[in-house]
């Protein structure tokens, strides 16, 4: 298994043989409200070769309609079903609408849409492939369901965001750190971490240090591994 950070919550994740794209978002310059960062760490064209994509919700910094546009119709573009309809009329070809607790099979990959909270249509995804176990929140907060995540799978890693802005968009340190302790992941990978409000006041004091730091401070071991743009974790 190895996950490689793109950028933002656009992460690549090779098992089983197949490549999974989630959030997809290549833009650079971000939008009137808030600033990219950093550049993605591939463009577009760089990634059409992907097996399967994962769309968390229709928000602009997670979907991409250039880049699901360039894609192969027989590519599996997996999303809400309340959204996806809107993703196949701005042209993208093979979209999938799943809900909560539902799953398709790809192959020798499971891929369950679990619960999530945010300010639109959304879901998280389980990835299942040769004995890994994978969960992607997208943008969430926490919610009192993640302990049934916690129960129904054994997760080697967590991707989720750990940081949030003053008009909250997903957890902040202390909605991740009761996330990890109703997960119980083996690792945690921060995600989310790509834009900045572009006016100060919307911006707070939360880092992935601070979660880290806050974790620590509840006695919980859980690894965190900060990736940055075009970095990779594997195991």
């Amino acid at each position: 298994m190895r996950i490689t950070l793109i950028g933002h919550n656009t992460v690549l994740i090779e098992v089983a043989g197949i490549k999974i794209l989630t959030d997809p978002w290549f833009g650079v310059g971000g939008d009137l409200m808030y600033a990219r960062l950093k550049p993605p760490a591939k463009m577009r064209q760089e990634l059409i070769d992907v097996n399967l994509v994962l769309v968390s919700h229709d928000h602009w910094d997670h979907t991409d309609n250039r880049y699901l546009r360039l894609l192969a119709d027989d590519v599996p573009i997996v999303m809400p079903r309340q959204t996806h309809w809107l993703t196949r009329l701005q042209g993208a070809k093979n979209v999938m609408g799943i809900a909560a607790w539902e799953s398709l099979r790809f192959g020798e990959i499971t891929v369950t849409a679990v619960p999530a909270l945010h300010l639109t249509f959304t879901v998280g995804f389980v990835i299942q492939a040769e004995g890994k176990q994978i969960y992607f929140a997208g943008d969430t907060f926490y919610h009192p369901w993640m302990p049934r995540i916690g129960q129904q799978f054994q997760l080697d890693v967590a991707l989720i965001p750990v940081t949030t802005f003053r008009i909250p968009m997903t957890m902040g340190e202390k909605g991740a750190v009761r996330a990890v302790q109703a997960l119980k992941p083996s690792t945690v990978l921060p995600i989310h971490l790509g834009v900045r409000p572009r006016q100060p006041w919307l911006r707070t004091n939360h880092t992935p240090e601070g979660f880290i730091k806050r974790l620590q401070e509840t006695g919980l071991t859980t690894p965190v591994v900060i990736l940055r743009e075009g970095e990779s974790w594997t195991r």
